[in-house]
């Protein structure tokens, strides 16, 4: 997708973990997306991060933060892909850690199958 200037795509696995978010929560990560297409890799805290202990991977932090839900995502070129939706680390620390591995995974076979 490409809202603005940087196009960014969702992973199948990732759709379906943001479409079982509550409607409230849902339109503020589509909010947020838009900022990242927006902004790109300009995109500054407290919209996005980046994780820490993680193998390049950033959060996507719908309404600067405040939401209790995170986007999982990584550039790849000249796109940013979300691999997993999951929940932050303060409300669930090991959803969270159960999220970003998802996501590492996700994107470790995607990248695989492009070699």
């Amino acid at each position: 997708m490409t809202t603005g200037g940087w196009p960014y795509r969702y992973l199948a696995e990732a759709i379906e973990e943001r479409e079982v978010l509550v409607p409230k929560e849902r339109a503020a990560l589509i909010n947020a997306e838009a900022k990242l297409a927006a902004l790109g890799p300009n995109l500054p805290f407290p919209h996005s991060s980046a994780v820490q202990g993680a193998d390049r991977l950033r959060e996507l932090r719908p309404r600067s933060g405040r939401s209790p839900w995170r986007a999982l995502y990584r550039q790849i070129g000249g796109e940013f892909v979300i691999a997993a939706v999951g929940p932050e680390a303060q409300v669930d620390p090991r959803g969270f850690t159960t999220a970003c591995r998802r996501a590492e995974a996700r994107l470790a076979e995607m990248e695989s199958e492009r070699r």
